[in-house]
């Protein structure tokens, strides 16, 4: 038997447990034993030979809104803890975010657009470098990290966050825009859409973003091991992807007060804060991402591309 089918035979079962809670009734996964055979497990036998020990490696997963990345961050957490036996953390830049006052005062203090979460200068950054240089020293206390939930547009309160009580061997992190690299000046003088056109007609949100990607951005992702990018066919079928999220987030959250999940609209609207940079990574994160997944218009995962 190859180590490919040993790795199956162990792994399917749970996979396929986590899988199915991932699931709506109209939108059921397919080909799953492909997924795992073809892809998802030598990516992690790929991962498990870069592991040195008492060195944490800081994996980036990065693909644009709606790509998958929870789904197949988790399911690679799954692999790499229950064949590989190694102590995997997995958490995304959405848990970063900061909090719904600091972005309303941020919104006041530099423009109106940070108020939405999504794009860099949205995130406490230097929760972020602090993480990183923590789990990457030779010895580790106790760490407490900030969990985000979406469907009220804030982090959750400090008894809810995650802990990190030992080194672990992997940390898995995960965002739509972990390993973007910034524009030029001139770049950026072009609307990508309507929301730039009449929101931005001064530059100073995109100027924003973007000083964020050239500076502190840039530090973290300096900081991490390799990056997996998840590269969808085009921005159109992200907009379909996103819209599918938000119906299974509305579902999750149906009995819930105060719930920020957003109707079709608004999930557009938000969408267009995404474009700029989702675009650039379309074109540039394919050249310097250490392994490109790439995916077709039915979310599956059809050609692995090795860059290192």
């Amino acid at each position: 038997m190859s180590q490919i089918s040993a790795c199956l035979n162990k792994v399917k079962k749970p996979c396929y447990r986590f899988i199915s809670t991932q699931e709506i009734s109209n939108e059921k996964f397919k080909n799953k034993d492909k997924m795992l055979r073809s892809f998802l497990i030598p990516v992690c036998f790929w991962m498990a030979k870069k592991v040195k020990k008492n060195n944490t490696m800081i994996v980036g997963l990065s693909g644009g809104q709606g790509t998958g990345k929870t789904t197949i961050s988790s399911i690679i957490k799954i692999i790499l803890e229950k064949y590989f036996k190694l102590d995997v953390f997995k958490i995304s830049i959405d848990d970063f975010y900061k909090t719904r006052k600091e972005r309303i005062i941020l919104s006041k203090k530099v423009h109106p657009l940070l108020k939405t979460r999504g794009v860099p200068g949205t995130h406490d950054i230097d929760m972020m470098l602090n993480f990183f240089r923590k789990v990457k020293a030779k010895k580790l206390k106790t760490l407490s990290l900030p969990k985000f939930d979406k469907s009220i547009d804030d982090r959750l309160s400090k008894n809810k966050w995650y802990k990190v009580k030992s080194k672990p061997d992997i940390v898995i992190f995960e965002g739509w825009c972990v390993g973007a690299k910034s524009q030029s000046t001139k770049q950026l003088i072009k609307p990508i859409n309507s929301l730039e056109r009449f929101n931005d007609k001064s530059m100073k949100w995109r100027k924003y973003v973007n000083l964020n990607l050239k500076n502190k951005y840039k530090k973290f992702h300096s900081m991490m091991d390799c990056l997996l990018y998840l590269k969808a066919e085009n921005f159109a079928l992200l907009r379909k992807w996103r819209l599918v999220q938000e119906k299974k987030l509305k579902i999750k959250n149906k009995n819930k007060k105060n719930s920020k999940v957003m109707n079709k609209q608004e999930v557009l609207n938000f969408m267009m804060t995404y474009q700029r940079i989702t675009e650039h990574m379309f074109k540039t994160a394919t050249k310097y991402s250490s392994i490109v997944m790439s995916l077709n218009g039915h979310h599956q995962i059809t050609k692995l591309k090795y860059n290192k």
